[in-house]
């Protein structure tokens, strides 16, 4: 991790993670937002979660299933939640500035 290792707690992202990961095989996960990347136009975490396993569900289901597996006392902050198949995220990376950044310059929780 780089230099925001002392504002955001790693292995509370990677527990989340795990509990979104009870419900659907992801593939790819990727954190920004203010906190990790900086931004104030962005919120404090934006969580990118790609999975086949989305296929079939729509999209406002999924980010609310995963948004209430964020623990906000843990994590201390609101997190916006993203949750894509591998051909949305391609699409969503090109066309948000946030996602892209996620996926780029973000903590990166399935490497």
């Amino acid at each position: 991790m780089s230099s925001t290792g002392d504002r955001v707690d790693r292995d509370a992202l990677l527990r989340y993670m795990r509990r979104v990961a009870d419900r659907w095989p992801v593939e790819s996960a990727y954190v920004g937002g203010s906190r990790v990347t900086g931004g104030a136009d962005r919120p404090p975490f934006l969580v990118v979660f790609v999975s086949r396993g989305f296929d079939g569900v729509p999209w406002l289901e999924r980010v609310r299933q995963a948004e209430a597996l964020w623990d906000l006392a843990e994590m201390g902050e609101r997190a916006e939640v993203h949750c894509y198949t591998p051909v949305e995220f391609e699409r969503k990376r090109d066309a948000l500035p946030a996602v892209r950044d996620a996926a780029d310059r973000g903590i990166n929780l399935t490497a």
